[in-house]
């Protein structure tokens, strides 16, 4: 072997070592929307603040969000478009949003974001992750399962608050309106104090599989806000810099769990 051949399988080996050891699971993406409050009661503030942005929520790292390209909530059977209503701010880091939106009528409110595509390059794809939160305010919760005609969407068959933690939730992954068999769905909690620690970085990111007709199911082990992201690849194409590149489409829910009732 020649001292130049020598020094390029040297080089190469130890780029592969470096590689071997410092490799860990990626933690998700998130679109992330989530409520000060998503269970209005009488005797509470009429006015919820929504926190907009793009994250990886348990490992507390932020990503650029740009202004979206939807933002609305439907309440009884009506859409009203909040997008106006966002104001620049900063979460994790980054470039984010917020909404101040006051309460008034007794049902349920879903929120939605629409996200221009983002482009990441570690996956050489776009992602667009159509996310959602429900809240429901003095004490009328009829329609918390109404479908929105996402073009993916996760709907809830498990009421999407008034959970306690250690309740199972399950949904049913859509895409285009039609249930999605075997989708995968991952799953991490909003870590926002960073009081959870993962064991290993296998554990930041939980990742299930639904069932052939589209039901997935996960018991929630702690209280707090959980995000669900079920993920499918969209069937067609963005161009970037004259190439076609695949988009991942994501049907994303923030869910929020109790403390159990006796505090233990």
């Amino acid at each position: 072997m020649t001292n130049i051949a020598k020094t390029i399988f040297t080089g190469a080996g130890a780029i592969l070592l470096l590689l071997i050891l410092t490799w860990s699971p990626a933690a998700a993406h998130f679109g992330m929307l989530v409520p000060s409050d998503n269970m209005v009661m009488a005797e509470d503030p009429r006015t919820i603040t929504l926190n907009l942005s793009f994250s990886h929520p348990f490992a507390r790292v932020g990503m650029e969000l740009k202004t979206p390209a939807r933002f609305y909530v439907q309440h009884s059977g009506t859409s009203y478009d909040l997008k106006g209503s966002l104001k620049p701010a900063t979460i994790m880091k980054n470039r984010a949003f917020r909404c101040d939106y006051t309460i008034k009528r007794p049902g349920i409110y879903q929120f939605v974001m629409e996200p221009v595509p983002y482009w990441e390059p570690a996956e050489d794809c776009f992602i667009i992750h159509y996310t959602k939160t429900v809240v429901t305010a003095f004490g009328d919760d009829e329609g918390w399962d109404q479908e929105l005609g996402l073009k993916t969407e996760i709907v809830p068959l498990s009421k999407p608050f008034a959970l306690y933690q250690g309740n199972l939730f399950q949904a049913i992954v859509k895409l285009d309106g039609q249930a999605v068999p075997y989708a995968e769905v991952e799953v991490e909690f909003n870590n926002v104090n960073e009081a959870a620690k993962a064991p290993t970085d296998y554990m930041i990111t939980q990742t299930i599989k639904a069932d052939a007709n589209g039901v997935f199911s996960f018991s929630v082990p702690a209280a707090g806000w959980w995000g669900f992201a079920a993920l499918n690849t969209a069937d067609y194409k963005l161009p970037l810099n004259g190439v076609d590149k695949e988009v991942e489409l994501g049907a994303v829910i923030w869910v929020h769990f109790e403390p159990w009732a006796n505090g233990k």
